[in-house]
């Protein structure tokens, strides 16, 4: 019974989105949203200035809060013995504090827990909010004349704009909040299209939806942002703990000679890489998962996507479990000496 029960709503689901809309169907699934690589502004005009409020900031600042009424909750409540939220926080401290002092020992552990434990609990967080419904499916609209403009600003001179490779959502009414609901897989042309029909119908509006969230680590300013601070602390660690010349020589070594200069240039070219690797691996995984819940949403709406939030929920956490465990790592490396028996 189960079985059958699920072959249903898979064909139902089939029927309603993209793939069904070909064959008459589409009832249920919403139009291929825009996915650009730069966050987008929330607003039109600045914010601040010239300064626009992106949707990846809003995102980050929620998680920040969560956070914080998290750490708040639980502190006004700290008993001798744990109820289940305390209960739950302690174990998640002690399991990071205990692997810390694996790798890194006692007392560099108690330094280097507190950036590493906030790495990891503000880039999970990010990820999961990443994939709550809202984030990507409501926001405002961009018109026809700003997305025009934005397309021709990019244009090298003596290009022209080819309007028929330019597709936008077609929203009910006139406001400036759109939504991407289920049944509206259809209701996208282009602007040529529009052009020809010599605009929409009446009480509609055409235009992309620019939603007014978006994962945090979807913007690589956000994943390089991290990155910096990051390594930024592992430097000023390793600075405290060798001293200013005995940091400084790792990778300036003139005392061995060209194979000393060697090793020096490898070793700061790697401190580079570090940063972009820490960058690129996070933006990139969580980019991408972004992308593939989009995709599945369009094709296959409501059946599609449940594997992979799931998927993108353990994805979310491994990603935050790495980082944070390399910078602790990383740490750990930067404050012991080439000579050191550590």
């Amino acid at each position: 019974m189960i079985l059958i029960i699920g072959v249903v709503i898979l064909i139902v689901a089939l029927a309603g989105g993209a793939l069904g809309n070909e064959f008459g169907g589409g009832f249920l699934g919403a139009p291929l949203a825009a996915i650009q690589l730069p966050a987008e502004a929330i607003t039109s005009d600045p914010n601040i200035g010239d300064f626009h409020i992106t949707n990846t900031m809003v995102s980050t600042w929620i998680a920040i809060v969560l956070l914080l009424i998290l750490s708040l909750a639980v502190k006004s409540k700290i008993t001798e013995i744990p109820g289940r939220l305390q209960g739950l926080v302690e174990v998640i401290l002690e399991f990071f504090l205990d692997l810390a002092e694996n790798i890194a020992g006692p007392e560099r552990a108690r330094r280097f827990f507190p950036l590493v434990m906030t790495i990891f609990l503000f880039i999970v967080v990010s990820n999961w909010l990443g994939i709550l419904p809202g984030f990507g499916t409501i926001g405002r609209i961009e018109t026809v004349e700003e997305l025009v403009h934005h397309h021709e600003a990019a244009l090298d001179e003596g290009e022209h704009l080819d309007k028929s490779h330019i597709t936008v959502n077609i929203f009910s009414g006139d406001g400036s909040v759109g939504v991407l609901g289920f049944g509206s897989v259809g209701t996208n042309m282009t602007l040529a299209e529009i052009e020809e029909n010599g605009g929409v119908e009446t009480g509609k509006q055409a235009g992309i939806l620019v939603p007014y969230l978006r994962g945090a680590n979807t913007d690589i300013n956000t994943t390089l942002a991290i990155a910096l601070v990051a390594m930024f602390m592992v430097q000023f660690w390793g600075f405290g703990a060798l001293g200013f010349f005995g940091h400084v020589g790792k990778f300036v070594n003139f005392k061995d000679g060209p194979v000393g200069v060697f090793v020096g240039l490898l070793e700061f070219i790697s401190e580079i890489a570090k940063i972009i690797s820490f960058t690129f691996r996070l933006f990139g995984n969580i980019f991408a998962g972004e992308v593939l819940l989009v995709a599945m949403m369009f094709l296959i709406p409501m059946v599609g996507i449940i594997p992979f939030l799931g998927l993108e929920l353990f994805v979310g956490m491994i990603q935050a479990f790495i980082f944070s465990m390399l910078t602790l790592v990383f740490a750990t490396t930067a404050t012991v000496s080439h000579g050191g028996d550590h």
